[in-house]
């Protein structure tokens, strides 16, 4: 609907030019040499705008970004809050209004989270001191999972080993929910408040960094207080 409006908008704009100069008697073909040195001038001087022009209307024909929808840019995520002609209005979870140029979500990368669905997946890491009980661990992990608001039942939270570090056994939880547009830092700090305590109320120790250090013999250093007798 948007698409066919401003299309319309513009020829309707163009048609009554058109018809205007028709009717003051000018012959619109004295225009034809002008019209196209300035076209070229412009063509020139407003290849970006014509480029965020035409990268709006290929965004609404394609619906590939559409309002409502949590998209991410870089390290930055928002919801899209207005598409305009030349701009895309995003909105971050701090409040601060982007205005994205058309032409960056056409030839950038663009993480669309509600393209087809609004389901994510989380991922947060976990490391627990060597010797701990792992299968302990587990149950703890998807248990703080569990009691965790708008993580999703179903698909249920997973648990895995992804590695051995230098000084902890490398865990993590996947858990997904269904409402990025909320954010994920704040299902992050939850899950990792609610591991920290039941870690603790069950004696899981969590690893502190370690370092070997290694003392070289020292030779013999002689310390003369006073001058020497003889």
């Amino acid at each position: 609907q948007i698409l066919l409006h401003r299309l319309g908008s513009i020829f309707l704009f163009s048609a009554c030019v058109v018809i205007v100069l028709h009717y003051l008697g000018l012959d619109l073909t004295v225009f034809a040499l002008f019209s196209g040195a300035l076209g070229l001038g412009l063509g020139f001087g407003l290849q970006k705008i014509f480029a965020n022009l035409v990268s709006g209307f290929i965004i609404l024909a394609d619906k590939s970004i559409k309002p409502g929808d949590v998209i991410q840019l870089g390290n930055n995520y928002g919801w899209i809050n207005f598409l305009g002609s030349r701009y895309v209005s995003v909105i971050t979870r701090n409040g601060t209004e982007h205005l994205i140029p058309n032409e960056n979500l056409i030839t950038g990368e663009v993480i669309n989270w509600s393209y087809s669905q609004n389901l994510v997946r989380l991922r947060v890491p976990v490391g627990v001191a060597y010797g701990s009980d792992l299968e302990k661990a587990r149950e703890l992990m998807l248990a703080a999972a569990a009691d965790t608001l708008r993580v999703l039942k179903d698909p249920k939270p997973a648990y895995l080993i992804t590695g051995l570090g230098d000084n902890a056994v490398n865990l993590e939880v996947r858990v997904w929910i269904n409402d990025p547009q909320n954010g994920i830092t704040s299902v992050k700090s939850d899950l990792f408040r609610g591991i920290l305590q039941r870690f603790r109320d069950h004696g899981i120790e969590m690893p502190y960094p370690q370092r070997d250090l290694h003392l070289k013999s020292i030779p013999e250093v002689r310390i003369r207080t006073g001058p020497e007798e003889g």
